[in-house]
């Protein structure tokens, strides 16, 4: 009797988790963060004082109970998403606490939009971290699509349904007034809205992407199959409209126009969804005298210097001031911006730190929109690609309408940075943003189990997927 024996198994050795760097990257942030705080008390003539540093040290606690979440929930998460997003945070802070400064100086009156924002900022972790304790895997937020999408939905319409005195400011209905506090829901519904895309997209990418008629080297969907994206339209015309944020309604729509083509590959609806949304614009544009304002001002906001055009030309003086390496952190004056705290806070960078401090910025969140789109790339199921995709899709979306909006590239919208702006349901939602983003990289970078290298000529052939034309 003879033995046959087995060829070798290799194990193919586990992925190193990177938590260490994590937490080098965190103490890097920190000192960064730090340094900011003391240039801007100097320059403010405020003196330098020890228990500045406890700003540092707080720091390091809060983004410290991150990176243990972390460390035992989600040990493969990318290592350098929550440092540079703890950076931001912390440069955020730093900038609202010098605009405190210069307006409790001007009215005598104290401000404590600092001091609110590294509350919300407790908040924000918390909720990431909380997010990463229990959901476990990703896939299960795509079993609840459709009541994900029916709460995104509730959530754009609430405002819009409430008198104006609990939900419009600056003239636009995007707010939930609740007594001490109140919450912009639009920023909760792009991610719910964003599940539900994915997760719909996932169920009937084969209906999408097998049918339909070829036209001019496309090939459009059928009629029927057009729901999708005529409810995506109507949604965001609809807060156009009816809540005058053209803002949301671009990154909704756009959001979900790309996940769309991820989807599907499939240039013709990406096309389909572009004509849709010109002839709506263009419509609101002739109807409604907010939508005309916006456009108006972007093409010619000196001509109404001191009026509706103010916010975009104090922007375009602020630039001009920072040149290309800016005044120093405390030495400009971008509290002549309106809103520089919110909207404007990149203005508000542009002056202090000039082209290079705000080439930076752009480029910190450069990177994570760049590790999410490769945290798609290595996801294992289809729902998980589309979902990473999408959350880093929607943050560079958000930040070229912001960037865009300040610059007098597109028109101004009203968008916030995400996690350097004011704001408390912002800085919330883009922290459960973050947190879904890590648990699909944790599942994304996890080693299979019982992964073994086989030898055998058919574990090198390629696959093909062929589909019905």
């Amino acid at each position: 009797m003879t033995t046959q024996i087995q060829p070798p198994v290799a194990v193919t050795p586990p992925l190193p988790t990177r938590r260490n760097a994590e937490v080098a990257l965190l103490c890097f942030a920190a000192v960064i963060t730090v340094a900011a705080l003391l240039i801007v008390e100097a320059n403010q003539q405020r003196g330098l004082r020890w228990d500045l540093t406890a700003y540092g040290l707080v720091f390091l606690l809060v983004f410290g109970g991150a990176h243990l979440t972390l460390r035992r929930f989600a040990p493969y998460a990318d290592p350098l998403l929550l440092p540079i997003v703890a950076l931001l945070n912390g440069l955020g802070l730093v900038m609202i606490h010098r605009l405190d400064l210069v307006t409790n100086e001007l009215s005598g009156h104290h401000h404590a939009s600092a001091s609110q924002q590294m509350l919300w900022t407790l908040v924000g972790v918390a909720a990431f971290a909380l997010v990463i304790t229990f959901l476990k895997d990703h896939r299960q937020l795509g079993r609840y699509s459709y009541i994900y999408g029916l709460a995104g939905l509730i959530f754009l319409a609430i405002p819009a349904l409430l008198p104006a005195s609990l939900s419009e400011q600056n003239g636009a209905k995007i707010w939930i007034r609740f007594p001490g506090f109140s919450i912009q829901p639009a920023e909760f519904s792009k991610i719910l809205l964003l599940i539900f895309f994915s997760a719909v997209l996932v169920a009937k990418r084969g209906l999408f992407t097998s049918v339909g008629k070829h036209l001019m080297g496309m090939t459009l969907p059928r009629p029927r199959d057009l729901a999708p994206l005529l409810a995506a339209w109507v949604i965001s015309v609809g807060v156009m409209v009816f809540e005058k944020d053209l803002g949301t309604s671009l990154l909704l729509y756009a959001s979900f126009l790309v996940v769309v083509y991820l989807a599907t590959q499939r240039f013709s609806w990406v096309v389909i969804g572009l004509v849709l949304f010109t002839a709506g614009s263009a419509v609101a544009y002739f109807i409604f005298e907010h939508v005309r304002i916006r456009v108006q001002m972007w093409w010619d906001p000196f001509s109404d210097p001191d009026g509706h055009g103010y916010q975009i030309v104090q922007s375009l003086f602020s630039f001009a001031t920072g040149g290309i390496f800016g005044t120093g952190l405390g030495n400009g004056q971008p509290d002549t911006v309106p809103a520089a705290s919110t909207d404007f806070i990149t203005a508000a960078f542009g002056e202090e730190l000039g082209l290079v401090g705000l080439s930076s910025i752009l480029m910190l969140y450069t990177i994570v929109i760049v590790r999410g789109l490769r945290t798609a790339i290595a996801s294992r199921d289809s729902f998980g690609k589309l979902l990473a995709a999408g959350l880093a899709s929607t943050l560079a979306i958000q930040l070229f309408i912001v960037v865009g909006g300040v610059t007098q590239l597109i028109p101004l919208t009203g968008l916030t940075t995400p996690w350097m702006s004011y704001g408390g349901s912002s800085l919330l939602a883009n922290y459960v943003l973050l947190a879904i983003l890590a648990r699909v990289s944790h599942s994304a970078r996890h080693p299979s189990r019982n992964r073994v290298r086989d030898t055998s000529p058919i574990a090198a052939a390629g696959t093909e997927v062929i589909e019905r034309v």
